[in-house]
């Protein structure tokens, strides 16, 4: 039998994380909310395909009532470079939500949340699971036994699990 493997992200600097999302209101007003829907997948494509505009990782999946990223960027300058990009699948899907937004004003939200965070005020830990959130984002490392939040936090330097590590 294999051992239970906990792992850790490992990322060194600053690091930006960015939540993207749309709730639909209306589902019979399609012409509002598909646009939205098609243009976010065609987005990670790009951003997948060029690296150096900064996105480390993304994940889709469900929030808050509907469809949703979770983003980490290398940074913030990264992220509002690619938003500004006019040449980029961005800038144009904003400026159509835009218009599409005045005409059916309340078919479709949209709602985003920027964390800019500092280099060793996070942790992670991911135990017997595949890499995703920040761990797919950045190098995995291995945990030891006596590894938890408070030490990989820094809020204390020594400290005991209050239960035993698998």
């Amino acid at each position: 039998m294999s051992a239970y493997v906990r792992r850790s992200a490992d990322l060194e600097g600053d690091f930006v994380v960015f939540l993207i999302g749309t709730h639909v209101n209306r589902w019979t007003d399609v012409r509002a909310w598909l646009p939205v829907f098609r243009a976010m997948p065609r987005m990670l494509r790009e951003l997948e395909q060029h690296p150096e505009m900064g996105l480390l990782k993304a994940h889709a999946g469900w929030m808050f009532g509907g469809p949703a990223v979770v983003q980490y960027w290398r940074s913030y300058s990264h992220l509002e470079a690619y938003a500004r990009n006019a040449q980029a699948e961005h800038l144009p899907a904003w400026r159509a939500f835009n218009r599409a937004a005045r005409t059916s004003p309340d078919s479709v939200g949209i709602f985003h949340e920027t964390y800019h965070v500092s280099a060793g005020q996070w942790e992670t830990i991911y135990g017997a699971m595949p890499e995703i959130g920040l761990l797919a984002a950045s190098r995995a490392v291995d945990l030891s036994s006596g590894s938890t939040s408070a030490t990989r936090i820094g809020a204390r330097s020594e400290d005991a699990a209050p239960v035993d590590a698998p």
